[in-house]
């Protein structure tokens, strides 16, 4: 590891110069030596370096001097400060303005090495922290290509996302199958103080009750037939992170008075055995039922409700926000195109009609599975109503001509008005929205009755 690190010693007195280059070679260090901060600041423009160790006692550019010149040019260099005996309090006010530690005369070779071990373990830690917000960034990024929507309904949610991440409070994201509560999960995790712990997903309606258990408690050895070794669970897999119960409607009231145990009491123990474990992460839970009538039909208990229902995000289907369909479709056209290999270019304007009058029951999911089809079976460079045929979508057969996307949307939402003769609730029943979703979208078109 030394032998990549390399150190400038910046001293007046060649012998010290000298002696501290052979004893930090003699570890392997790369080194240099300046005989002044002007001779210094030159060099460190041909070639910086990790560590600098200055003596604060120069002739006309003083240590202190170059020690701000230093961090101006390399803020997160390391620079040590040369003092004698009689300039600690100097040398203290260094550390103050930046340097990482000070070195007194003379100087023993242990300590040397000690202290440029230590200088080490800090900047590879530092480097390490560097390394790993970067690569966090990545990850939000990433998760964050996937979340394409324009509507106002999807920019509620992420600014409900940007409310609730940072604290620990348990959150609870509902919506239909498909439009991307996992997603949301992910990035409140992604956005939150547990972010560099785990996120650990468990499907609750994938499991029977007993399988269930045992995936989030674990096992011992032997607790149950099969059980040929202990295992652990998930909810000691998500300690110092984020658990992730997708469709929590479909746990029985057992498992939520297990579970409610341990939200209050942060702790377990495993199926077959005694020893209690402690746990301590952030709860996301996720469904499509309506849990407040489970409640009123005994299905679900409201104590546990409460517990994990401090925040709610609900996510509008896509046919709500029909706005959304053409900026998703571009993304997942993007992204398959690059998958395949296809130079694919966009859709064709009887494509996009065809896409903005589908109802969308599977939502995201559907629409990313539809895109995925058509750029698998698609021979030109667009996407064309041919691709799309299995839609079976009203309209698929209009002529839009050079229409924008926006327009798309305008133009069917108008056309549904007219249909109905201008009466809110009949065009909204037929467009698959709600009244408010449409009256707002008459707001924001600017679309009046003649």
């Amino acid at each position: 590891m030394s032998s990549a690190m390399q150190i400038m010693v910046v001293d007046d007195e060649e012998s010290i110069c000298e002696a501290l280059a052979a004893w930090f070679q003699k570890d392997g260090y790369w080194v240099e030596t300046a005989g002044s901060g002007p001779e210094a600041l030159e060099r460190m423009q041909q070639k910086p370096c990790d560590v600098y160790l200055v003596d604060i006692k120069m002739p006309g550019m003083d240590g202190l001097e170059l020690l701000a010149r230093l961090k101006e040019k390399q803020p997160d260099v390391d620079v040590i400060m040369i003092t004698a005996h009689g300039s600690i309090q100097t040398a203290v006010e260094a550390m103050k303005r930046g340097a990482c530690d000070y070195l007194c005369k003379p100087f023993d070779p242990d300590q040397l090495s000690l202290l440029m071990e230590r200088v080490m373990a800090s900047k590879a830690l530092r480097d390490e922290n560097i390394a790993l917000r970067e690569q966090l960034a990545e990850q939000r990024e990433a998760i964050f290509e996937g979340f394409v929507a324009q509507s106002e309904s999807m920019q509620e949610v992420f600014s409900i996302i940007e409310d609730v991440a940072p604290s620990s409070a348990p959150v609870l994201i509902t919506g239909e199958t498909g439009v991307g509560k996992e997603l949301i999960a992910h990035t409140i995790h992604t956005q939150s103080e547990q972010s560099y712990g785990p996120f650990v997903a468990i499907n609750c309606g994938a499991l029977s009750e007993t399988l269930l258990e045992s995936e989030l408690f674990g096992h011992e050895m032997g607790a149950f037939t099969g059980a040929a070794k202990a295992r652990r669970g998930r909810l000691e897999m998500a300690n110092n992170g984020t658990l992730f119960l997708d469709e929590v409607g479909e746990i029985s009231t057992k498992m939520q008075v297990a579970l409610l145990r341990v939200l209050e009491e942060k702790k377990f123990e495993r199926l077959g055995g005694s020893r209690t474990i402690e746990t301590n992460f952030r709860l996301i839970s996720a469904t499509h039922r309506d849990l407040p009538q489970l409640i009123k039909d005994n299905q679900f208990r409201e104590d546990f409700f409460y517990r994990i229902n401090v925040i709610t995000v609900p996510v509008a289907p896509l046919r709500e926000r029909l706005e959304d369909v053409p900026a998703l479709a571009d993304h997942f056209l993007e992204r398959y195109a690059q998958e395949t290999g296809k130079p694919m270019e966009g859709f064709t304007q009887r494509a996009l009609g065809m896409l903005m009058s589908y109802s969308w029951p599977g939502n995201v999911r559907e629409l990313r599975n539809v895109i995925e089809r058509a750029v698998v079976i698609a021979r030109g460079r667009m996407v064309g109503a041919k691709e799309l045929t299995f839609l079976n979508a009203p309209g698929a057969e209009c002529q839009l001509g050079t229409l924008t996307l926006k327009e798309v949307e305008i133009s069917h939402v108008r056309a549904a008005l007219e249909a109905c003769n201008w009466n809110i609730s009949r065009a909204a029943t037929q467009l698959g929205i709600d009244r408010s979703t449409l009256n707002r979208k008459l707001k924001r078109y600017h679309l009046t009755r003649p």
